[in-house]
């Protein structure tokens, strides 16, 4: 849980650009020490990229950050002290084990022989390595070198921690042991954690807080539950085989429907009271001639919010199952 009000990381106008392509667009973040800040986008949204500005591992065209109170221009050698890194692409040397690894990162960190030995047992018991430890990582499942690259990035006790697509191509059993992990990390330590998603399932569990970023920018930001709330208590969806704008004409002329948006052949009405109106929706598109396939009433979700601030839906695998590892931002 949160424990603090002090801003762990922040941005303003933070921007990224590679030759033509603008890949962050001018950013701005201010997030609370205890946090776990959810950042939802499509492949090539400028999530990686906005990640690896605030980890010093890009420099930014435009605009400033600060992680754990530092400028991630002027001082990155402090940030990198006070953080915590599990990128995308797991850098770990598969001849080695996964203790050796361990202690090399420890090292790498300046910590003591004795600070080593007993960190080694909090984030191998933290990640639930086991006995694998001692094998060579080249033997370890995609699941366990995550586990692994997490328990490397955890070995000093960052104050906040970055998590790049954690769950990306893993199985429903092993997402679910990261999750749990994520969990622990924040209500236990109280660390902050700054986690990049193309997963709605994922941002709804784990994130205090969602910002939904789009072509580099940041388009809506929130709760879960107060994202929702911006499409109503409802969404009724219709499916149809016509022409999607005559019926949603038709729709739009209903006093009760809040907004009615299109993508593809599907119609999503917001409205206060779905079990009051869905009946009103179902004549209006029997009135207007447009073939209706599925006619559907629940609540709003993410990918709802997704598609009204920026007019599309994530990609139907991005919704909560696997997924092919995310292209350069």
């Amino acid at each position: 849980m949160m424990q603090s009000m002090e801003a762990a990381i922040t941005a303003n106008a933070l921007r990224k650009t590679f030759g033509d392509n603008e890949a962050v667009a001018g950013i701005d973040l201010d997030i609370r020490a205890g946090e776990i800040y959810g950042f939802l986008g499509p492949n090539g949204a400028g999530k990686s990229t906005t990640a690896k500005m605030l980890c010093t591992l890009l420099t930014p065209t435009a605009g400033s950050a600060t992680v754990a109170g530092f400028d991630v221009t002027a001082q990155p050698g402090a940030v990198r002290l006070r953080i915590g890194v599990a990128l995308q692409d797991a850098s770990i040397d598969g001849k080695q084990t996964g203790r050796e690894l361990l202690e090399l990162q420890g090292q790498l960190y300046g910590l003591t022989a004795a600070d080593i030995a007993r960190r080694l047992d909090d984030v191998i018991g933290l990640v639930d390595i086991g006995t694998a430890i001692d094998d060579r990582a080249e033997s370890y499942s995609g699941g366990m070198r995550r586990r692994l690259d997490l328990a490397m990035s955890l070995i000093h006790r960052p104050q906040i921690l970055f998590l790049d697509e954690p769950t990306t191509g893993l199985d429903p059993a092993s997402r679910s042991a990261v999750w749990n992990e994520v969990r622990r990390l924040n209500e236990v330590f109280g660390m902050t954690i700054f986690l990049t998603t193309q997963y709605l399932e994922e941002a709804d569990e784990l994130a205090h807080r969602v910002g939904i970023i789009s072509s580099g920018r940041i388009e809506a930001e929130g709760t879960p539950t107060e994202l929702k709330r911006m499409i109503g208590n409802d969404v009724i969806v219709a499916e149809v085989d016509g022409d999607p704008a005559t019926a949603a004409a038709a729709l739009t002329a209903l006093e009760q429907v809040d907004t009615v948006d299109i993508h593809d052949q599907e119609i999503a009405l917001a409205t206060s009271d779905g079990a009051a109106v869905i009946a009103d929706v179902a004549v209006a598109l029997n009135g207007c001639g447009v073939p209706v396939r599925a006619l559907t009433l629940r609540t709003p979700t993410l990918d709802d919010v997704f598609l009204q601030v920026t007019g599309s839906h994530l990609s139907g695998d991005q919704r909560g199952g696997n997924h092919s590892e995310e292209a350069p931002a």
